[in-house]
């Protein structure tokens, strides 16, 4: 039978240990704690081992230093072009001061979410509509910016602020909806314009450069027309020199002035036998038959020309 005095001694080593227990706090990474002695604030632990004394000390607060996300309840919001909008958002948040955090304010949180949707709707307020989709980074900087004033003196630090969506009513979504049909059929027909236009223009361009290669072609053959007859000009007259460089050597030799005078009396037979077979009326000179006065006149015109 145990004696009453080792159940005392057991009961005791347990309350002891249980006291020992319960004064020793271990802190996580991350994580800072609000001790408090007989109801006054004594200190902020960090992460680590920490021992309290039992029956005045005790832990009031636990914040996590890590950052935070939270959503903030949809928010309606009227535009300055009186339109009303239902804005949702997401705010990043996060305790650097633990006992600001504490004694500061009754909760942080609910505190910066409330603080986000007034300076939320200020900020709409400023905005027409169509703005609103565009200036979201705007907005989102503007509300930080008011939040992080305020939540200085909590010990709380606004990382950023995010829309998450931006909803118009049902009608302003039929006219927007509307009004990007119009938009992408005018971006459409001004394409198709210019598309024409430039095809009116590649089209002129290439009858313009086929007209230029048409009279550079006409330019061409003409220079070489002209070139072929003057070279064939020249060839004739070089060859009707020479012909009568020739004759004119000729009729020096021996006998040459009679051969031309034959030459003279048979050009000119020919000359009226060529006539009487293209033409039946001739126009005759009086002395058509002295073809010897003839011969002797040309040759005399010769020798006036060769002296």
């Amino acid at each position: 039978m145990i004696s009453p005095g080792l159940i005392a001694v057991i009961v005791l080593a347990v309350l002891i240990v249980a006291i020992i227990i319960k004064s020793v706090r271990i802190v996580p990474q991350k994580t800072e704690v609000i001790v408090e002695r007989l109801g006054k604030y004594r200190a902020s632990l960090g992460a680590g081992f920490h021992f309290l004394f039992p029956f005045l000390d005790k832990v009031a607060y636990e914040f996590s230093l890590k950052e935070e996300a939270m959503d903030t309840l949809p928010q309606s919001c009227i535009t300055s072009d009186n339109v009303g909008v239902v804005v949702d958002g997401l705010i990043f948040i996060q305790v650097q001061d633990s006992k600001a955090a504490a004694y500061g304010i009754e909760n942080y949180r609910f505190a910066a979410s409330q603080l986000a949707q007034t300076a939320l709707r200020s900020c709409i307020g400023k905005l027409a509509l169509d703005k609103t989709f565009e200036e979201r980074e705007t907005i989102n900087a503007q509300v930080v910016e008011a939040i992080d004033d305020a939540a200085a003196s909590w010990g709380v630090k606004v990382l950023r602020y995010e829309i998450k969506d931006i909803t118009p009513p049902e009608s302003v979504k039929a006219a927007m909806e509307t009004q990007m049909i119009a938009e992408r059929q005018k971006r459409a027909d001004i394409a198709r314009s210019e598309g024409e236009k430039q095809a009116i223009i590649n089209k002129a361009e290439a009858a313009k450069r086929d007209e230029v290669l048409k009279s550079e072609g006409v330019r061409e053959r003409l220079m070489n027309e002209a070139m072929g007859k003057a070279e064939a000009i020249t060839m004739v007259a070089d060859a009707t020199a020479k012909a009568l460089q020739t004759v004119g050597e000729s009729m020096d030799l021996p006998g040459g002035y009679n051969a031309a005078s034959l030459r003279v009396a048979e050009k000119y037979v020919e000359a009226f036998e060529s006539l009487a077979r293209e033409s039946t009326t001739l126009i005759l000179p009086a002395a058509t038959g002295d073809v010897a006065s003839m011969v002797a006149t040309a040759m005399s015109a010769f020798e006036k020309v060769r002296k």
